[in-house]
């Protein structure tokens, strides 16, 4: 009955008489949750240019620069970002190690090839 009512006061409020529907409410508006604080040691701030800076500086020195390498980029005590950003170092230095190597190999091969071709040649 309650349907019917509301219903048929839609109806007659569409043809135009004087009967009102019902108030609806309106749909909740949406609130941003609030920024997350860091929380002491769980999180880490995030990086800021002077320690990239540092962290460029010491990867200009030779030998050091390698050992920071896997320091940084295998310790569990560092921010992530820069962890993160040592493991793929990592990663990349020794995919061109393996690079370097079959290029060394297949430059030894060629000129190999080339000398002994030259020695059959003279003789």
């Amino acid at each position: 009955m309650y349907d019917e009512n509301q219903q048929s006061g839609y109806n007659q409020n569409q043809q135009g008489n004087a009967n009102q529907p019902t108030y609806q409410s309106p749909p909740p508006q949406y609130s941003p949750p609030p920024p997350q604080q860091y929380n002491g040691g769980n999180q880490w701030p995030p990086m800021k240019i002077g320690d990239w800076a540092v962290v460029w500086l010491i990867s200009l020195i030779p030998i050091v620069n390698l050992v920071m390498m896997f320091v940084w980029g295998l310790s569990s005590d560092v921010n992530p970002s820069k962890k993160a950003y040592f493991q793929w170092q990592l990663i990349v230095t020794a995919i061109g190690i393996v690079i370097s190597i079959l290029f060394a190999i297949l430059f030894g091969t060629v000129l190999a090839a080339l000398i002994s071709g030259l020695g059959s040649a003279f003789s």
